[in-house]
């Protein structure tokens, strides 16, 4: 019997060492097409611990910061070597994308006031590898309602993407408790508001959550997710497994998932291993508080959370959104609106089967406690790019439509993970950007053809969509919460007198496989 154990513990050993040598050739062979790693890539700047992050206010967290980007420049930009001194490389300080050039560097954290008396409070998270520029233009809206807006650049971020490298998630939560503490001190009897882009839409949530179970943090009022990482796909629980070769010197880029050239100014091209890891571990941690809390009906005092997510969506999964955060949320006025694919002729020759039955497959088909909107082509006119809004409110079966004055561009044929926080005239995302504000280049343009293979990036990187056609329609709904802060918001503008007994019919899965984790 013992003789027997003893093969088969050697068996199971001789094939983890089998998988383990197949792995790292793979590895090994796939970091033969990256480049060299450069300063931005090794340099890993000083950023508080948790601890520091609990016991410091807003003032010690901007001393810190000033600290960090003084360091980054004496220790990245002033020591670039000849070859790095390039017109696009967002660390040479005589290019014109660099950052600390402009007249606000948008990589920094900020607060902004508005005039008069505040009426509340708005604390901003960013995404995973952005800075605080995503939410620029939202931040703005809110100042103009009345509102002080801080934005914190969280840990790891708008410096170099090697900060990346050793950050944890709870590094994201102290500081997302920082920011709301210097939000309730500047305005301490107003309405609080989270806005989480992508990985800030994450630790919004887990704030509130956090808040239900705490009573020394401040409780939000109403949360405005774009695009949250609620749930991201299989391959970022495993991420961490990809950068084991880097423990040995000669397979330092294997701490990469991907190596690209620093370009924008305003986040990361290149993507560490454990930025996939910590995303995974944020989501693990927040999927299982929320079943936790609804379990023990735990939700029930929990802000109502207004939600805008592409159908598509290739950095997060779109399905979890509804089944690990709004299929636990009780009827307290939570709104999801879908941007759903482009459904005119023009591409649906082109367009996966899997594309173009994403919308039938995530959404339920019973009644639901929230409302759910959904932007896309009329479906009365086949081919058509004009385009309406199809509302079903909570408890209900049949949709309210109203038919909207954007029309579905005809050159697209989906939004992105990446494109809803941004309007058409971003300066540095719009397609048609303002001429008024220059950040030294428009990735939103980028529009370069030739030979397969001779870029250093993908096509896939440049072609992406990066801004929003229904942007002023999604701020519509993000100003009626501003305006009505607390409470259930009124039924929104899409109520036309048309009704459709169904929006879609379908099942609900809860796994988008085309997501991915890499923003």
């Amino acid at each position: 019997m013992l003789t027997k154990l003893n093969t088969g513990l050697k068996r199971v050993l001789l094939l983890l060492l089998v998988v383990g040598l197949t792995i790292l050739g793979v590895r090994a062979y796939e970091l033969r097409s990256f480049p060299a790693l450069e300063l931005w890539h090794t340099y890993v700047p000083q950023e508080l611990s948790v601890a520091e992050l609990e016991q410091s206010d807003w003032n010690g967290f901007l001393q810190s910061e000033t600290q960090i980007f003084q360091d980054v420049r004496r220790e990245v930009t002033d020591k670039l070597p000849a070859a790095a001194q390039t017109p696009f490389n967002r660390y040479y300080a005589k290019a014109g994308i660099y950052p600390a050039s402009f007249s606000s560097d948008w990589n920094r954290s900020y607060v902004l006031e508005p005039t008069g008396k505040p009426q509340g409070a708005v604390v901003l998270l960013h995404g995973l590898t952005d800075s605080p520029y995503s939410l620029r233009h939202i931040a703005r809206r809110y100042v103009e309602n009345g509102f002080v807006v801080v934005a914190i650049r969280l840990p790891g971020h708008g410096t170099v993407p090697a900060g990346l490298t050793n950050v944890r998630w709870e590094d994201w939560v102290a500081a997302t408790r920082l920011a709301v503490r210097e939000a309730k001190r500047r305005v301490p009897t107003g309405p609080l508001h989270l806005v989480g882009f992508s990985n800030g839409g994450a630790l919004a949530v887990k704030y509130a959550a956090d808040a239900l179970e705490n009573p020394q943090l401040a409780r939000p009022d109403r949360l405005v997710l774009l695009s949250p990482m609620i749930g991201v796909t299989r391959f970022a629980r495993f991420a961490g497994i990809a950068g084991l070769p880097a423990v040995l010197p000669s397979f330092a880029k294997a701490a990469w998932l991907s190596v690209v050239p620093e370009f924008n100014p305003f986040k990361y091209n290149s993507f560490p291993v454990n930025g996939a890891r910590q995303s995974y571990r944020l989501t693990d941690a927040l999927q299982e508080q929320i079943a936790r809390l609804a379990q023990n009906n735990g939700l029930q005092k929990i802000a109502p959370i207004m939600t805008f997510q592409s159908v598509l969506d290739f950095t997060v999964s779109t399905p979890a959104i509804l089944s690990g955060l709004y299929a636990h949320l009780p009827e307290n006025g939570s709104e999801l609106m879908l941007f759903d694919v482009n459904r005119s002729l023009n591409f649906n020759p082109l367009l996966r089967p899997s594309s173009e039955t994403a919308l039938a497959r995530m959404l339920p088909t019973t009644p639901q406690r929230y409302q759910i909107s959904v932007i896309g082509n009329d479906p009365a006119v086949k081919g058509s790019l004009n385009t309406v809004a199809r509302t079903f409110a909570a408890g209900t079966t049949t949709a309210t439509q109203r038919a909207l004055d954007t029309p579905y561009p005809a050159e697209i044929f989906s939004l992105s993970h990446v494109a809803v926080p941004f309007p058409m005239d971003d300066a540095l995302y719009g397609l048609n950007p303002v001429k008024d504000e220059y950040f030294g280049i428009h990735i939103g343009t980028l529009a370069p053809r030739g030979e397969r293979g001779a870029l250093i990036v993908s096509m896939d990187f440049i072609s992406r969509i990066s801004a929003n056609p229904f942007y002023p329609l999604m701020m519509e709904r993000i100003e009626a919460g501003i305006k009505q802060p607390t409470g259930v918001l009124k039924s929104s503008k899409i109520a036309a007198p048309s009704t459709t007994p169904a929006l879609i019919e379908g099942d609900f899965h809860e796994e988008n496989t085309e997501s991915h984790v890499n923003p």
